[in-house]
């Protein structure tokens, strides 16, 4: 909701051809502030959204329904007040809860959202950053997140493609790896979850460049996204023409990969 507000105060915005810090002046505001109203990352009053309205010479039709949308900007969502996930996750865990498709490629590891406890504590324990109860609370928000995913009414519909390696890497031990093979059949069976394997046996391929994610959305406002990760960061790409390239790369690898139940 908030990046969906803060888009439509951008293009009003640019419509009456006003720079941020021209906005910023006459309303008494800081530049960085409007930054992060137009970009979604934070919530917005209702008189803050009338006041850019006001600048924007918006009508008063369409200053009312932004002003509605306002309202439902300072809903706190469990991450907004986790001060274990960074700033940068945040804006990627709003996204993933309000995607209507996703789709994902992982080629190293089983991404958060499908993996087992035991599993997620042996990827943070190959860290080695000594942190104890720093790895157990990033466990357990990986949980929550996945809890969340998984039970949203209604669901977004997820396909994930697994490289072979992320399934024959031993993370915590073969027993950890059974576990999460298993734990990832089962999911799959939910009907809007498909999760996939990418087998050793197609060789090179499309997305040998490593993992990325697609976000779609049913909101024409909100234009669809492709997430990618670093240690530090991420990287979101709106551009229609990038967003196509990683969707041309996604259908190559997902006409080669094969069901989980499939994969032995």
């Amino acid at each position: 909701m908030r990046r969906t507000l803060g888009r439509r105060l951008t293009r009003l915005r640019l419509a009456v051809n006003k720079t941020r810090r021209e906005v910023a002046r006459e309303l008494g505001i800081s530049e960085p502030t409007l930054h992060r109203i137009e970009t979604g990352k934070v919530p917005v009053t209702v008189a803050t959204v009338r006041a850019l309205c006001w600048s924007y010479q918006t009508d008063q039709s369409a200053t009312d329904a932004l002003a509605e949308l306002a309202s439902g900007t300072n809903q706190q969502q469990w991450w907004d007040s986790s001060p274990n996930v960074p700033e940068w996750f945040k804006l990627f865990v709003g996204l993933e809860a309000s995607a209507n498709r996703i789709y994902c490629y992982h080629g190293e590891v089983v991404p958060g959202e499908l993996q087992t406890e035991q599993y997620a504590r042996a990827v943070f324990d190959a860290d080695r950053s000594g942190d104890e109860q720093g790895a157990q609370r990033q466990v357990s928000l990986r949980l929550q997140r996945q809890n969340t995913l998984l039970t949203r009414t209604p669901p977004a519909q997820v396909t994930t493609i697994l490289d072979e390696g992320a399934l024959t890497r031993p993370v915590g031990d073969r027993d950890v790896l059974a576990g999460q093979i298993d734990h990832l059949r089962q999911v799959g069976q939910r009907r809007h979850l498909d999760i996939r394997v990418l087998p050793w046996s197609v060789g090179a391929h499309a997305a040998m460049a490593g993992a990325f994610r697609i976000l779609e959305f049913d909101d024409p406002q909100d234009p669809d996204i492709v997430y990618l990760e670093s240690h530090v960061g991420a990287l979101y790409l709106e551009e229609p023409s990038e967003v196509e390239e990683y969707r041309r790369i996604f259908k190559l690898i997902n006409s080669e990969s094969v069901s989980i139940d499939e994969y032995r």
